[in-house]
């Protein structure tokens, strides 16, 4: 796996030498390593890695201890190991979704400081300066939660529920209007006065997986964002994979019915117009009316409402029919649900199953684990915080 390293601001500026900032680099993206490890990593001889551990202590911003079990020794104690701490600098990631802003805040040890989430009064997707004050404020509440500010912030990640371009654009305005002319992560900088990496939700959601929660050690992971949209995020071998333009993983706009409705994306019968959280709402409101949001019909299949439950039943099917060409191609370990109506998977589990053994290649379908993620709604979030421990995570 490749080091990449972050801009030279906050403490990796400050005169560390470049052996110093090559072992700081490789800590902050790998988490707490043993020198093993770092030395397999930098590619630096043992001799070199443990004078620069000595230099990164006498800065302060790395120590070195018992690993609670991180690398094992032959004679069963835990291997020492390495890790950077809090005065290394803090690491942040923002999920902005249609109706909430989550922030989480970590070290660049990797561990995760403190989280906060807010549900917006407006749809994001028209109010984008407001709900980027918002977030931005929300940012500032967490650092303060733990004793820091913004001066200690090497980067922060920050992830919307469309696709994003190579050049921090939206990738298709029409998902996302209100933002059409906008460069989130520019306008997100200039607010807070850190270095900002914009990524689509999902993509985030599946490096927060990866890291931290269902994905944990597998080399080709799908990620699938079941929400008012649809999204998916792709891992290969570590690392986030986005396409030629930045755009990989739409799977809610992916074509099942090519006589279908027109979806706001321009094209014919996408699944999400039938299987988002957006499109089962309204057709739960038929019978209804009052329902307000996914977490209510959730709610109500959890209950046994026959109605809501073969909404969601029928929504897996769709789903597990629209993932079978990306398990064709590209072969996934993993398949990890999460979203909104991840809080459904007992529910569309297996129809999601059914569809795709129904539709994909039988040694493919053999191969592929679909589970429910671990992270919940946390997951962008701390996947945003993964972006920047990571440095540059894409292809």
């Amino acid at each position: 796996m490749s080091v990449a390293p972050l801009p030279a601001t906050h403490l990796w500026g400050t005169g560390l030498s470049g052996n110093g900032r090559r072992v700081a680099d490789a800590l902050r993206t790998l988490g707490p390593c043993t020198r093993a490890e770092l030395i397999a990593a930098t590619g630096l001889s043992r001799p070199t890695v443990t004078t620069t551990i000595a230099e990164l202590a006498t800065a302060g911003i790395a120590t070195e201890g018992a690993g609670n079990g991180i690398g094992r020794l032959g004679s069963g104690r835990p291997a020492s190991v390495v890790r950077l701490t809090r005065a290394a600098g803090l690491a942040v990631g923002v999920d902005i979704g249609r109706r909430h802003v989550r922030v989480a805040v970590a070290d660049l040890g990797h561990d995760i400081l403190a989280e906060r989430a807010v549900r917006l009064v407006e749809d994001a997707d028209d109010h984008p300066g407001p709900v980027l004050d918002i977030a931005a404020d929300l940012v500032d509440q967490v650092l303060c939660e733990v004793r820091g500010a913004r001066t200690d912030v090497v980067g922060l990640g920050l992830g919307i529920p469309a696709p994003i371009t190579l050049t921090g654009r939206i990738g298709s305005p029409m998902l996302l209007p209100g933002w059409e002319h906008l460069a989130p992560a520019d306008e997100f900088a200039r607010r807070l006065g850190v270095p900002v990496l914009l990524n689509n939700d999902a993509n985030l959601g599946a490096l927060g997986e990866f890291r931290w929660g269902a994905g944990r050690g597998c080399p080709v992971l799908v990620y699938v964002k079941l929400a008012t949209g649809i999204g998916a995020g792709i891992v290969l071998d570590g690392r986030l994979f986005v396409g030629s333009a930045g755009t990989a993983g739409e799977l809610g706009h992916v074509t099942i019915d090519a006589r279908g409705p027109v979806c706001r994306c321009g094209n014919r019968g996408c699944v999400e117009l039938s299987a988002g959280g957006r499109a089962l709402v309204e057709q739960a409101r038929l019978t209804y009316p009052e329902l307000a949001d996914v977490s209510d019909l959730i709610r109500l299949a959890n209950a046994g409402d026959p109605g809501c439950r073969r909404l969601l039943s029928d929504a897996g099917a769709l789903i597990g029919i629209a993932l079978s060409g990306l398990v064709n191609l590209i072969n996934p370990d993993r398949v990890v649900l999460g979203g909104e109506l991840g809080g459904a998977t007992d529910l569309m589990l297996e129809p999601l199953r059914r569809g795709l053994t129904e539709s994909a290649m039988p040694a493919a379908v053999a191969a592929v684990q679909v589970m429910r993620g671990e992270l919940a709604d946390r997951a962008c979030a701390l996947g945003g915080v993964a972006l920047v421990l990571r440095g540059s995570p894409t292809r």
